[in-house]
């Protein structure tokens, strides 16, 4: 419990000095004030330069013993040489951790400086000081209003993430935002000279804050440990896994970007099976399952209904759900009854997946069908494909796809059924920003994540998020059945 203690001290700091701080807005030390005053951090603020009276309408003080008030936590944008004295000033202020900024230690390579990284973190044991980094972006939390990048959002949420690579952390952030996911807490730990994955994972397992677990990591410097922790952690909270360093040039580039042992990817599969954590193969997939587990409850069941989009978008969606492991099955006896009540030509031509346009010409909405799996046994979820093209012009296109959409959130407003929303995200260039078509699949999108709709860019990408989800409770289940 005390790593756990000292790990939500460094999350909830009530002062933050910035020690590097400085005029010059090229300067990482101007932007993290920024940051801290940008997004409204409630705490006390103390830059730290050497020359400066004042950076961004704010005293400054030359060093950090000058501070008057007490000091929770540093940020470090400071020469790795001058570390050490540091640390001899942050203890005597009784500082509780720093975040070391500051790079260019031993994921160079270089025998100084991997010694210099070696007696920074004996300083700070010997001191009792909590370093993260070196050579990282440290903490992001909303809810304190503090953060590592601009433009994050900050609105909290209960998905808390372990990234080892700085710009990576920021973009996680964002990118799952797009998509509606929040943050509870975020770490972006770099080099790990003493906190590392495997601290983080022990906070955020209990954190109450955090309902699921995002990890991005490059290698670990104590695999039997974290395997033992990752072991514990897959029973009590989803944890997914993006693994970086899995092929032989990533191998080299995770020593010279973090410094950390990579390890073979086959061991990495190994402790990835055995500990039943959820694996991501790609960014994009480590963010699908994130808005996957965000939004949709717990499913163990893989009989999925999917309605809308044209005929070959539908052969291909039933491609990819039964290729990614979910069982597309045949519409169930009682509700084709219904649908032939309302049209008898219905009779042996609608099948799982609904085609929409098939709809449009028996006068048939794409909500009348969803309601009916919503309220039927037989399917354990829902998966719309809005149709995202059409020979009608834009008010009628427009009309066809608001109706996928509401139908979508009338079902997750409801509780009547797990579901999923499929809507394009073409690679558009700024020409085509003001087009009515993808403006509005683009506030389609954001209207259904607001709502609670997980929302996918393809039907691939939502099957394969889908099927890791089900595996997972699926396997849960089992086991605490058994």
């Amino acid at each position: 419990m005390k790593i756990t203690k000292t790990i939500d001290d460094i999350f909830h700091p009530r002062s933050i000095a910035v020690v590097g701080a400085s005029q010059n807005p090229r300067s990482q030390g101007y932007q993290y004030l920024r940051f801290l005053l940008d997004y409204g951090y409630r705490g006390a603020i103390y830059p730290v330069n050497l020359t400066a009276m004042d950076i961004l309408g704010i005293l400054s003080y030359p060093s950090l013993k000058e501070i008057p008030g007490n000091v929770d936590y540093v940020i470090c944008c400071i020469n790795a040489a001058l570390v050490r004295g540091l640390l001899e000033e942050c203890f005597l202020k009784k500082v509780k951790a720093v975040h070391l900024f500051t790079a260019q230690l031993s994921e160079t390579g270089d025998q100084k400086a991997c010694l210099l990284e070696e007696e920074i973190k004996k300083d700070a044991q010997k001191l009792g000081i909590r370093l993260i980094g070196p050579n990282c972006m440290g903490i992001y939390n909303p809810r304190e209003r503090i953060a590592f990048n601009h433009d994050l959002c900050m609105e909290p949420g209960s998905v808390g993430a372990i990234v080892q690579s700085g710009g990576l952390a920021g973009e996680i952030v964002r990118l799952a935002a797009l998509r509606g996911v929040r943050f509870s807490k975020v770490v972006s730990y770099g080099n790990a000279v003493d906190l590392n994955e495997t601290d983080f994972l022990e906070y955020f397992l209990w954190d109450k804050e955090t309902k699921v677990i995002l990890v991005y990591i490059e290698g670990t410097r104590n695999g039997r440990k974290l395997f033992k922790v990752l072991r514990r952690a897959a029973k009590i909270k989803p944890v997914i896994i993006l693994k970086g360093g899995r092929s032989r040039a990533g191998i080299k580039s995770v020593a010279s970007h973090t410094a950390s042992m990579a390890g073979s990817i086959d061991t990495w599969q190994v402790v990835f099976r055995q500990t039943k954590v959820v694996q991501a193969n790609t960014l994009n997939e480590l963010i699908d399952l994130a808005a996957a587990f965000y939004f949709l409850p717990p499913i163990t069941g893989k009989r999925v209904g999917i309605v809308g989009g044209g005929g070959g978008k539908s052969v291909l969606a039933s491609d990819e759900y039964e290729e990614a492991g979910l069982e597309v099955i045949p519409i169930p006896e009682d509700i084709v009854k219904f649908l032939e009540s309302k049209n008898p030509k219905i009779t042996g031509w609608l099948c799982n997946p609904i085609d929409a346009s098939i709809l449009a010409t028996l006068n048939l909405k794409s909500v009348d069908i969803l309601r009916c799996m919503a309220e039927s046994p037989e399917f354990d979820l829902l998966s719309v494909n809005t149709s995202e093209d059409s020979l009608f012009p834009g008010d009628l296109w427009v009309e066809f796809i608001e109706g996928d959409a509401n139908g979508c959130m009338m079902v997750r407003k409801e509780g009547l059924k797990p579901i999923v929303a499929v809507v394009g995200n073409p690679e558009i260039g700024v020409s085509q920003t003001a087009n009515w078509r993808w403006q509005t699949l683009s506030r389609l999108r954001e209207q259904l994540t607001g709502e609670g709709v997980p929302v996918f860019s393809s039907p691939g990408r939502a099957a394969v998020a889908i099927s890791k989800l089900v595996d997972y409770y699926q396997y849960w289940k089992e086991a605490g059945d058994e």
